[in-house]
């Protein structure tokens, strides 16, 4: 997405991967803890603002986007 944008625009992400995701692979016995860290997840619940654009036109700022709201829904 900031490539698509030049020097003058700014990009605050508002979204952080928080949470990691663990898991016990199948047939192991119980116990000796979680697991090991498999990656890491973001909550973001409806109505909350992603990210932030500022300093480029509502054309160019919906164009860089789509990818990522096709990830987000």
């Amino acid at each position: 997405m900031s490539g698509q944008f030049r020097r003058n625009a700014k990009i605050w992400v508002r979204v952080f991967a928080d949470l990691p995701i663990s898991g016990k692979p199948t047939e192991v016995r119980m116990g000796r803890g979680k697991g090991n860290s498999t990656g890491w997840i973001a909550r973001v619940s409806t109505g909350q603002i992603p990210f932030e654009m500022d300093g480029v036109s509502l054309t160019n700022a919906r164009q860089a986007a789509t990818p990522l709201l096709t990830l987000l829904n």
